[in-house]
């Protein structure tokens, strides 16, 4: 009787593990999808200012390891580098190159999300908050 108790005591705990750890291996999925900036640190231009005709978007495709978007006048697409809350936008990133009349958002854009270092997504998976050390420097909501 001892014997069958230590087993199912032992295969719980085993299945609990299994259930944390499975759930580490899915915070990369959470990322998949669209998402519009609405926040971004730096610049002491306004939001509206910076962006007044179209917010940036990155998009995620996390089956594909590939992000891409729009960086309000450009796209651009590149490597999904990622695990568990960690994120690096330092690889190259292909972009299209219209002439921009916006003023300086998509270089504020592009140059903030090469600082990224790590992710959060909060809100019930709404919002995704894209930080820099410690610092939240650009935030997102799910399209």
């Amino acid at each position: 009787m001892m014997k069958n108790v230590s087993t199912l005591v032992l295969f719980s705990f085993l299945l609990i593990s299994c259930n944390i750890f499975k759930c580490n291996k899915n915070t990369i999925s959470k990322l998949e999808g669209n998402w519009e900036l609405n926040y971004i640190s730096g610049p002491r231009i306004a939001f509206d200012g910076l962006y007044p005709n179209k917010k940036p978007t990155i998009n995620f495709n996390t089956k594909e390891k590939m992000v891409s978007g729009n960086n309000s006048c450009n796209s651009y697409i590149g490597k999904l580098v990622a695990t568990e809350n960690k994120i690096d936008f330092t690889q190259p990133m292909v972009s299209t190159k219209m002439m921009c009349l916006d003023g300086q958002g998509e270089q504020v854009f592009m140059n903030t999300l090469s600082k990224v270092t790590s992710y959060s997504i909060t809100d019930d998976g709404k919002t995704l908050n894209l930080i820099s050390g410690n610092i939240a420097t650009m935030r997102f909501t799910k399209k």
